[in-house]
């Protein structure tokens, strides 16, 4: 079970309050400076094939959801966070990040994005636990301001809930954001569920079937699928899953609920699948139940190397790192 509160990370010893107190000054001063952060900065090269990518996603506040397990506030506090982040981002197998524009400019003035790649979100509307949920409205990143900023791709929340009316003009969204970005040859990653309505509540069908469903649907969005990669949950019979696509894949991690040796057996036997390009996972790293974010990003990464032939997980609890 996750703590009561999420424990601060180990790797970063700096308390000062004012530690990022000159991104206030910089947006206040010259608001410029961040598009001129983003086009000074060192491009990285292509996705390959030969090598699963490694993504870290921050994303999740600009949707409301701030909770980490039992933690409401978990990811509140932005300067926090943006320790996290560098302490991920500055580990040498982490390619890039996922992020809404606040976090992504926060970043840009930090420096920390060189030969990065950068996935923007795109749709934030969809608050958590609001009654409009399904009607996920663009709020983030657009196709054009992406390109503007030298991004890999978009990433959007795809919830398809067959009982709520918002879902044909959520489903019309995500067409037309597909057909945006690759119009300018960038990636869209789409990240589908079905979803039901449950006590006034959105949950999302974690089943192999319902997987296997929303990724039927998702992948034929758009007048092309050229661009589009899948960013899916870890789940029973992922086999099957996979076996569902042909688009590049990555994984996604959810808000952890198990421990982390779990988490990260579920996640080597999924990277071993053809059609897995790698990892896109927030707050089971970002936030890991011992605070050890150095650790939990190396654990992560020697899956990523060893994924197709390891016999054994390494430890998310023993490592020091």
């Amino acid at each position: 079970m996750a703590p009561d509160s999420v424990p601060a990370p180990n790797s970063q010893a700096n308390d000062d309050p004012r530690r990022y107190e000159h991104l206030s000054r910089i947006r206040l001063e010259d608001p410029g400076a961040v598009a001129r952060a983003a086009q000074s900065r060192v491009r990285p090269p292509a996705p390959r094939s030969d090598k699963q990518n490694f993504i870290v996603a921050a994303d999740h506040p600009a949707r409301g959801a701030l909770a980490v397990g039992s933690d409401a506030n978990a990811m509140a506090d932005r300067r926090d966070l943006l320790d996290r982040l560098q302490t991920a981002l500055s580990h040498p197998a982490v390619d890039g990040v996922l992020a809404s524009p606040d976090i992504l400019d926060d970043l840009l003035l930090l420096g920390v994005l060189d030969e990065k790649l950068i996935f923007g979100s795109m749709n934030r509307g969809g608050l958590a636990g609001s009654v409009h949920e399904i009607d996920d409205r663009f709020t983030g990143h657009s196709a054009a301001a992406l390109q503007a900023l030298g991004a890999t791709g978009g990433k959007m929340l795809t919830r398809i809930c067959l009982g709520d009316s918002a879902t044909a003009a959520a489903l019309e969204a995500t067409a037309r954001a597909i057909d945006l970005l690759a119009e300018r040859g960038l990636v869209a990653m789409v990240e589908p569920f079905l979803s039901v309505w449950d006590n006034g509540r959105l949950r999302n069908d974690l089943s192999p079937d319902a997987v296997i469903k929303s990724v039927a649907i998702a992948s034929a969005l758009g007048s092309t699928s050229a661009y589009t990669w899948m960013k899916l949950p870890v789940v029973p019979e992922m086999e099957r899953v996979m076996a569902s696509t042909t688009l590049p894949t990555v994984l996604l991690g959810g808000d952890p609920d198990g421990s982390p040796d779990e988490i990260f057996s579920s996640w080597q036997s999924a990277l071993a699948l053809p059609g897995v390009r790698g990892l896109t996972v927030g707050r089971t790293l970002l936030y890991p139940q011992d605070g050890n974010v150095a650790g939990a990003i190396a654990a992560a990464a020697s899956l990523l190397s060893t994924s197709a032939h390891a016999n054994t997980v390494p430890s998310a609890l023993n490592r020091k790192d």
